[in-house]
């Protein structure tokens, strides 16, 4: 080949390019097929092996598929530009294939398969295309260390321009453009990209000297403990990343912000990490020794993360309540993830260039050899690691064994990759030294395994709260497949039960009195509820609370992890009648959205209690177009009730989501839980198919009768003693709050904004300044209820006297 170095540089801005719209492409994917395939532990992992699968798949079929004749930038320019062709194909296509899912999933074990089949379909083309790219630029290079060690800048370059995409998307795109903008700005630089590279291509020389054949038949022997060893090194990266992003954002608050920061970090390492490596490779003699020692350093760098994250910045004295902006928060939350985060990505970044660099030793005498082939074998097999790292964890490792036995098993699998890629300089005895040192290594990683720390109970119940609340006195805490959760029990005897460091719901009076709120009004709300669906279980109040209505003959509940109905229901049981065990409720663990969007069934109710709207993916449970399927699934006369809380929120988030109900519940309305001090915490909306006037004297009647006992026994215990005392929480409607919705942002599928809203607030309490704004415009609807002019008049005190 003939080869000139002075545009490798160039070439490195190409690939900066590349990494950049890769990552803004792959951020708005997963968010838009979340949206259909659900964004539980499955729909995730089926996402994420499609998405990696592709690329593996696309570094191996490129040199059996375009000949080693063709010019090297010719072909990365065509593959850059067919990647932001099936880009712009995607913003088209993901809509209609969502219908067609939708209208095809029934649910069941076939489902699973559907949702594979959906990512494949999407996916497998650009992500081939992807994968493809990096074998197709190393054709330019020769096989040697020095060649080599241009191929890990160029796969630095790449992890850097999917830095500048990963903070771009999650800071700037996102909150403030709409999905299909930000995709149609990745296909502009894929474009350029392209442009770019043609132009390049016909400027630079190049000449291969052998036919494929001929290269195929000179390709060397690899040692296969290099792609052993690049795949261990693959696979704890992605394993370790899911782990310490997983126990980071109990710490940070799981905002998009937070998730956004993590993996940008992780990505910086990893690109730092390659440039430090190419440059280590490029004049080394020893590049297997040098790869060697990487894994055997990760290893270590995995014991110090797993220290950090569990032992140390869990406890820094930090008040989050006390920045005057979320900005000052992000530069904190960057500080702690630099911490832990960046000496491993650091040796990870490092491993691939010099597993390249190790790899080209057996073929010094023959730099005529398709170097496409030895890095796509090498890029394949440390994509297929880290395919089966990020499932492994999430799936079966940490419901398994938890955080801590994953990261102990991440510190045992690097120092075996270390011994593997030593092994044979470690069979000479010529070499004592570097048996020495890989010996006390080896020791010293399976030392820093048994050390290694279980994440603090206080961290998965109070998050970032834990250096000011304390270790709480838990009586049962895991970790599932979707979630960490606990329950705990404080002084006075309430208990508690958190999910990824927040506390969900608690039998504290104001939580207990929205629970009941939430199911009785739900319930009320209707002349004959039969069919209930109850979307989140919480600790169960809620469901419990609708159960015990005479007319309910069935429930479903929908629930992501397995462990809240199965063991924390049991904490509640009292609070909740035992509703986990009742024979009206079938539990559906599922993503509720991915429930309604593909259930026949429909019902008489639909109550929703979702997670605060900054946690990342719940804001999907606040769209209107979730809203429409809800809306879709209610029988005539259907009722529909949602949870929004004013606490760790702000008014504009406020105003985005009864907005957005209301848009698709035009006669919705509000219905307020204080908190026992009196100041605001959180409300209920509400939204009818009907307009019927609400009956007061009826609903008072039907609370009376013998079989109801049980329902006015459980309004009472939280202060209902009658109707009237849960009626007098009204608090306004649709066509009283419209000025002050007026400009308020609609929570879109195609934007999902509330999620960009809320993260930048959840430091905020401002709940009692919202309710005071809510109630501003609220007068007595008189058309809204009816009953005897004495129980109106007696209705109307109430609302209107607070």
């Amino acid at each position: 080949m003939n080869n000139s170095s002075r545009f490798l540089p160039l070439m490195f801005l190409l690939f900066v390019g590349s990494g950049c719209a890769a990552l803004i492409y792959e951020i708005v994917w997963f968010q838009v097929l979340q949206l259909v395939i659900g964004s539980s532990a499955v729909s995730l992992a089926v996402l994420l092996a499609t998405f990696m699968g592709g690329m593996c798949a696309g570094s191996l079929l490129l040199t059996k598929i375009v000949s080693q004749a063709r010019h090297p930038l010719d072909v990365y320019a065509r593959l850059e530009g067919l990647i932001g062709v099936c880009g712009a194909v995607l913003v088209v296509l993901m809509p209609l294939v969502s219908r067609l899912y939708t209208a095809v999933d029934g649910g069941g074990q076939s489902s699973v398969l559907l949702r594979a089949v959906v990512c494949v379909l999407l996916l497998l083309p650009p992500t081939v295309l992807m994968g493809a790219t990096l074998p197709a630029m190393s054709r330019y290079v020769q096989a040697t260390p020095q060649g080599m060690s241009w191929l890990g800048f160029f796969y630095g370059g790449n992890i850097v321009g999917a830095v500048v995409g990963c903070v771009t998307a999650g800071f700037f795109l996102l909150p403030r453009m709409d999905l299909s903008t930000a995709s149609l700005i990745a296909v502009a630089i894929n474009l350029i990209v392209a442009a770019l590279g043609f132009v390049l291509s016909k400027r630079t020389p190049y000449s291969s000297q052998l036919t494929d054949t001929e290269s195929a038949s000179l390709m060397p022997q690899v040692p296969r403990g290099i792609y052993v060893a690049i795949a261990l090194s693959g696979l704890t990266a992605l394993g370790a990343e899911v782990v310490w992003t997983r126990l980071l954002s109990l710490m940070f608050g799981a905002t998009t912000y937070a998730f956004s920061i993590i993996l940008g970090v992780f990505l910086s390492g990893l690109g730092i990490g390659s440039v430090v490596g190419s440059w280590l490779a490029r004049d080394s003699k020893q590049p297997r020794v040098l790869f060697g020692w990487a894994q055997f350093l990760v290893a270590l760098a995995g014991a110090w993360g797993a220290f950090m994250i569990a032992r140390e910045l869990p406890w820094w004295p930090l008040d989050e309540r006390l920045a005057i902006s979320p900005w000052f928060v992000f530069q904190v939350d960057l500080a702690r993830t630099l911490f832990a985060v960046l000496p491993g990505a650091l040796l990870w970044g490092a491993s691939f260039p010099l597993a390249l660099a190790a790899a080209s030793e057996s073929i010094n005498a023959n730099t005529d050899s398709d170097t496409g082939r030895i890095v796509g074998r090498v890029y394949a097999a440390n994509t297929l690691g880290a395919i089966l790292g990020s499932l492994v964890t999430g799936l079966v490792l940490i419901p398994w064994i938890g955080t801590k036995g994953a990261q102990q098993v991440f510190i045992v699998v690097s120092m075996v990759s270390g011994i593997v890629v030593m092994l044979p300089l470690l069979r000479t005895l010529r070499r004592p030294a570097i048996a020495a040192t890989a010996g006390v290594l080896s020791v010293l990683a399976l030392v820093c395994a048994s050390q290694v720390s279980a994440v603090p109970v206080g961290l998965i119940a109070w998050g970032r709260s834990l250096p000011w609340q304390g270790p709480p006195n838990a009586l049962y805490w895991g970790e599932g497949m979707n979630a960490s959760i606990a329950v705990t029990e404080e002084a006075g005897g309430y208990r508690s039960f958190h999910v990824s460091g927040k506390v969900e719901a608690s039998t504290e009076p104001q939580d207990m009195r929205l629970q009941r709120l939430l199911g009785h009004i739900s319930a009320l709300m209707h002349d004959n509820p039969k069919d209930v669906l109850v979307v989140g279980f919480g600790a169960g109040v809620t469901a419990g609370a609708i159960s015990i209505h005479p007319t309910v003959n069935r429930m479903v509940i929908c629930e992501m992890e397995p462990l809240i109905p199965k063991i924390v229901s049991t904490y509640f049981n009292e609070a909740n009648h035992g509703v986990a065990e009742s024979r009206k409720v079938s539990i559906a663990y599922d993503d509720a959205r991915h429930y309604v969007l593909t259930t026949r069934e429909k019902f008489d109710v639909i109550t929703s209690d979702p997670i605060h709207p900054w946690v990342k993916g719940a804001a999907t449970l606040y769209t209107r177009e979730y809203f429409e399927h809800v809306k879709a699934h209610l029988n005539p006369g259907g009722v529909v009730t949602q949870w929004v809380p004013l606490y760790e929120s702000t008014p504009d988030v406020v105003r985005s989501e009864l907005a957005t109900f209301f848009s698709v519940f035009p006669n919705g309305t509000v219905w307020r839980n204080d908190n026992s001090n009196g100041s605001g915490y959180d409300v209920v909306l509400v939204g009818r198919l009907d307009d019927k006037p609400i009956d007061v004297d009826a609903l008072q009647a039907r609370i009376d009768q013998p079989e109801y006992q049980a329902v006015k026994a459980s309004l009472a215990e939280v202060g209902y003693a009658s109707v009237f005392d849960v009626l007098r929480t009204y608090s306004g409607r649709s066509s009283e709050l419209a000025p002050w919705l007026d400009g308020a942002e609609i929570n879109r599928d195609r934007n999902l904004r509330l999620q960009y809203l809320a993260g930048l607030g959840y430091n905020d309490f401002l709940g009692t300044p919202i309710r005071n704004e809510i109630l501003s415009y609220r007068t007595f609807p008189a058309d809204l209820f009816k009953g005897s002019p004495a129980s109106i008049a007696q209705l109307n005190t109430l609302v209107m006297g607070q």
